[in-house]
């Protein structure tokens, strides 16, 4: 029997129709990933069947398809009284593509002006034909963008509810062949950092600006560019409306690479604070590592919790004998307490906080960090860390993911598109593992350290940081500090009976006081699926 011989409504069928083709995809694609999903689902492990099959799913080409099944009646009733949008549509006059752009202009209400060969000549001229007086916002295209049905209402609501901003950006997709919508740039909420190394609104956006800003932005190689950045300017900030508001027929690329950090001059003492248990050839490794990095003034910290292997033991002694502080931590091991104990004997500005199996692979990483950790904004900096196959580990930390929280991109190459490329460039994130972290003390102290009462083990780190943003110093993601996490290798994982009721308790109060499994991340998006790290469609409505 075949979906269309169903007793059921035509939409209902094309729903299942296209269900059945995107699990077909799948399997095509990744047999074996599909299977294992498919095992984990047989044997009752339903979060991680889920969590496969949501990356499988969302990352195959009709993910979208299913999603805009889906997507009916997101938009906010049309508003009276609208202020005055105009658009600038860059292209040639006469062109196809061109009367495409101005129809679906028209059809929203919102005049235009065309921005031809001579960029310079027809902004003056726009500009001397706009009512300055009326406080117009500016919508940049080109020809061949369409607009969504509805667009215009959508800028004009926003507009009502986000008086403080000049710029307010959307969602986007892009028009394939036969006009078919694919490549959905679901964004991420106002990030300057990620604005800062990839222009992720031009093009989707409206801004208010003066006639004299204009002018400069007249003047500028990509004018559209200079004008969102003089709106942004202006407003401090952008909003964002987490709908697909623009079809375009192309749009630029995240850059490939990120440009190199001038770190700050004069860095201040850091203390590295690293517990341990045992395994000294994880703690060579990641010793030797610090000795290696270029850095003016570090303070090595060993909380030690009960190491008995005579190697251990030996090899604690020789660092005390060079100047290493190792401080006994003994008892059950409960991170957040070793840390904080280890904190308040820091004589460092800066706090590193790392685990014993970090490997570190070029010198500079600390300083990179730390020159983030200084600014007035910033409060706790993670790194980029990796697998021991080079795949990415960590890349942020996700609010929301698995109704907690995960780390963003991993199982990623870190030389992969991946999602517009967010796992290669700074920006703000909600969060960063404890793994490897640097932190001013003094922020550190604000906040009231690691919660040793509901995060002993897990959590610890997203707790700390959700603190340190709500206090106005937000967590910050600095991939071009890279090292290789040999995860939980000392530790190991809890998956005896203690350990996972443990992990329980953790999971409950991070929901409880963080309401991780009801909020959506802000630097991530609520059409984007909860139960996958790498950034894929949830196919879910």
């Amino acid at each position: 029997m075949t979906p269309n011989s169903l007793d059921l409504p035509v939409r209902t069928r094309q729903k299942i129709a296209l269900a059945i083709k995107i699990h077909a995809k799948a399997l095509r694609l990744d047999p074996v990933g599909y299977l294992t999903a498919l095992k984990w689902l047989i044997l009752g492990k339903r979060v991680r069947a889920f969590a496969h099959f949501a990356r499988l799913l969302g990352q195959t080409s009709l993910a979208y398809q299913r999603w805009l099944m889906h997507a009916q009646g997101l938009r906010q009733p049309s508003l009276p009284g609208t202020p005055d949008i105009i658009a600038l549509v860059a292209g040639e006059e006469t062109s196809d593509a061109m009367l495409e752009t101005l129809g679906s202009l028209a059809e929203e209400g919102i005049p235009w002006h065309i921005v031809g060969s001579d960029a310079a000549d027809d902004l003056s001229r726009a500009a001397a034909a706009i009512d300055w007086s009326a406080g117009p916002w500016l919508l940049s295209m080109r020809e061949g963008d369409r607009l969504a049905v509805g667009a215009a209402d959508d800028y004009r609501a926003a507009i009502r509810d986000h008086g403080e901003v000049c710029a307010i950006f959307a969602d986007d997709d892009v028009l394939g062949l036969r006009g078919r919508r694919m490549a959905p740039h679901f964004k991420s909420g106002w990030n300057a950092e990620l604005y800062s190394h990839h222009d992720y609104i031009t093009g989707a956006c409206i801004v208010r600006a003066e006639s004299d800003a204009l002018a400069v932005a007249a003047a500028q190689p990509n004018w559209a560019a200079a004008l969102t950045a003089a709106g942004i300017t202006a407003g401090g900030r952008a909003a964002h409306i987490a709908q697909v508001l623009h079809h375009r027929k192309s749009r630029p690329k995240p850059p490939a690479q990120t440009q190199p950090l001038t770190v700050a001059e004069n860095l201040p003492r850091v203390s590295a604070i690293i517990p341990t248990r045992n395994r000294a050839d994880l703690l060579r490794t990641c010793i030797a590592g610090l000795r290696a990095t270029d850095y003016p003034a570090l303070e090595i910290i060993i909380a030690d919790n009960d190491s008995n292997e005579p190697e251990t033991q030996a090899y604690l002694a020789e660092l005390a004998s060079q100047g290493v502080v190792v401080l006994p931590q003994p008892g059950p091991f409960n991170y957040s307490t070793i840390n904080n104990n280890a904190a308040a004997i820091a004589t460092g500005e800066l706090l590193c906080l790392m685990n014993n199996d970090i490997e570190i692979l070029e010198p500079d990483w600390l300083a990179i960090m730390a020159t983030q950790a200084l600014r007035p904004d910033v409060g706790a900096v993670g790194a980029q860390l990796l697998y021991t196959d080079g795949r990415i580990q960590h890349a942020g930390v996700v609010i929301g993911i698995g109704n907690a929280a995960g780390h963003a991109h991993r199982f990623l190459r870190p030389e992969a598109e991946g999602y517009f490329r967010r796992h290669a460039l700074p920006q703000f994130v909600s969060a960063v593992t404890a793994a490897c972290l640097v932190v001013r003390k003094d922020r550190f102290d604000a906040v009231g350290g690691l919660d040793e009462a509901n995060f002993a083990v897990a959590f610890n780190d997203v707790d700390l940081c959700l603190r340190l943003n709500r206090y106005g110093w937000q967590s910050f993601y600095e991939p071009r500090a890279v090292l290789v996490h040999h995860e939980s290798i000392s530790r190991g994982h809890d998956t005896d009976p203690v350990g996972a009721a443990r992990f329980a308790g953790e999971l409950a109060a991070l929901q409880r006081i963080w309401h991780t499994d009801a909020i959506t991340d802000p630097f991530h998006h609520p059409r984007l699926s909860r139960a996958s790290e790498q950034f894929a469609i949830s196919i879910v409505p």
